[in-house]
């Protein structure tokens, strides 16, 4: 049996997307900060993202894993320096966090599961920026740095100077686009042929996206859970809309 872990599996799209799985026949970890309303038939874990303790210590109870799907995530309310802060510590080094706790665990076959946002393409920010997260030499310590740069550029009043956008949740899911091309670049050549990419799921009536979406979380689950079940030789460090390649 298949374990897949998913976070921010409380609600909306990641709770669909555990109960696909479930039906799949995978054992599924549905981990949160609020397990109050587990998925039935799921393992419930508590899981602050934020929280390289919590991310290494969920990793640990766990164990090997054949799955991970990254979709907590947050959207906040107004715009300043701690907003984008705030934002990218949930949205991009949460699923950076996460990935590493479990990267050493992970079976032979595995699949990384962004789960994006269309608002995460790359036109919401200048083309200087676009040629730096395009670019194929982009390492990790770029792409953390980039955003640190943007977190840095808010409180000092220049991101729209410097090319940014004023939606930190835009920019944490370029960072997290940005983010599956780096680790599908680390992890050419290793053996276990894992596959990672990103999903945008449309606009979803959730929490989040608000009761006048035009999708359910059924349709906005369909990518991810896709995209988690990739036969071996699929496609890697991709964007993808409807199980479809899409431009980022």
């Amino acid at each position: 049996m298949k374990t897949v872990v998913v976070t921010g599996a409380s609600k909306g799209i990641g709770r669909q997307i555990a109960i696909e799985l479930l039906a799949r026949g995978m054992r599924v970890v549905a981990a949160s900060r609020d397990t109050s309303d587990p998925v039935k038939g799921a393992e419930p874990e508590r899981l602050d993202v934020t929280s390289d303790a919590d991310a290494r210590a969920l990793a640990a109870r766990v164990g090997e894993v054949d799955v991970l799907v990254n979709n907590a995530g947050i959207s906040m309310r107004g715009f300043d320096a701690n907003v984008a802060k705030k934002t990218l510590d949930v949205n991009f080094f949460g699923a950076l966090r996460v990935t590493d706790a479990f990267l050493p665990r992970m079976r032979a076959g595995g699949r990384i599961v962004m789960v994006s946002s269309g608002m995460g393409e790359l036109s919401c920010v200048s083309g200087e920026l676009r040629a730096r997260f395009l670019d194929p030499g982009l390492t990790r310590s770029g792409m953390i740095e980039l955003m640190e740069a943007f977190v840095r550029d808010v409180q000092a009043g220049t991101h729209a100077k410097k090319g940014w956008p004023s939606s930190a949740y835009s920019v944490s899911k370029v960072g997290m686009n940005a983010l599956v091309r780096v680790l599908a670049k680390e992890l050419t050549g290793d053996p276990r042929k894992i596959l990672v990419n990103s999903a945008n799921p449309g606009w979803v009536r959730t929490a989040m996206g608000g009761a006048s979406a035009p999708r359910s979380v059924e349709q906005g689950a369909r990518t991810p859970v896709w995209l988690a079940t990739l036969p071996d030789g699929g496609p890697t460090g991709g964007f993808f809309h409807d199980e479809r390649a899409v431009p980022w």
